[in-house]
């Protein structure tokens, strides 16, 4: 897959890109197709290997590999667009949650090798976690090569369809519930005398430790909690609870259509 098609030039794109050009991927033809034509100049900055060109999104949908990479509302203006350019594709890659392959398959004229991604920033380092769905048109053989290229994002396993939405509130935005609170204790160790170096390295240990407690170790929440004799937090652990219960699972209704 070395000739690609990115319709959209936004911060994703930029998150692919950077993880193409960390693994020094070199690419025939990368176009990116954006209104505003200094987006691709930023994002063609400093990686050479990976020949990035402005493009409209007719000629994005020229390339082996496409990427649907802007956001849903703008799908059904776009992919009318493109449908007639697309069909000799190799396969295209929804990364927006919401629109269902069903939806897509109309929009693009009954193009059927549709694979459906739900994108993790994680993949800015090659370390994303992008649950993937394919269509039932492609053959065993050429999911395997898509993997492969996949690969270099990250982790990227394979999902059935309904779970993508799912996948969108806990692993896609998963990082912004997390990192407040680590940047927080990281200021606050800093604060107590530890050096920045200290701090992080306490934080990522703690982390790594408290997941495999929490879901390695067999024990119940309850148990493993009470491990730990001073709770800071534990009054306000409810009213968190509370927060993620209801907000997320709005948000999880709204992505599903439900």
């Amino acid at each position: 897959m070395n000739r690609v098609g990115f319709i959209g030039g936004g911060r994703i794109v930029n998150i692919f890109l950077q993880a193409l050009h960390n693994k020094r991927f070199e690419a025939a033809q990368i176009v990116v197709s954006d209104p505003d034509s200094q987006a691709v100049s930023r994002l063609a900055f400093g990686k050479p290997n990976l020949n990035i060109s402005p493009g409209s999104a007719v000629d994005a949908a020229n390339q082996e590999l496409v990427f649907l990479a802007v956001h849903p509302p703008v799908f059904k203006h776009v992919l009318p667009e493109i449908a007639s350019s697309i069909q000799n594709a190799k396969a295209v890659v929804s990364l927006a949650p919401v629109y269902k392959s069903s939806r897509l398959l109309d929009l693009l004229n009954g193009f059927n090798r549709i694979v459906r991604m739900i994108p993790n920033a994680a993949t800015l380092m090659n370390s994303g976690y992008n649950p993937v769905w394919f269509a039932e048109s492609f053959t065993a053989a050429e999911k395997k090569n898509l993997l492969d290229f996949f690969a270099l994002f990250g982790q990227c396993p394979q999902v059935d369809e309904e779970k993508l939405e799912a996948y969108a509130v806990l692993t896609a935005m998963g990082p912004t519930y997390l990192s407040p609170h680590l940047d927080e204790l990281k200021k606050l160790g800093i604060e107590f005398g530890l050096t920045d170096q200290e701090a992080i390295a306490a934080l990522k240990a703690m982390t790594r430790n408290t997941l495999e407690l929490l879901f390695d170790s067999g024990m119940p929440y309850e148990e493993m909690a009470d491990l730990i004799p001073v709770k800071p937090l534990e009054e306000s652990e409810t009213q968190i609870r509370a927060i993620y219960h209801s907000r997320l699972t709005s948000l999880y209704k709204k992505l599903a259509g439900q």
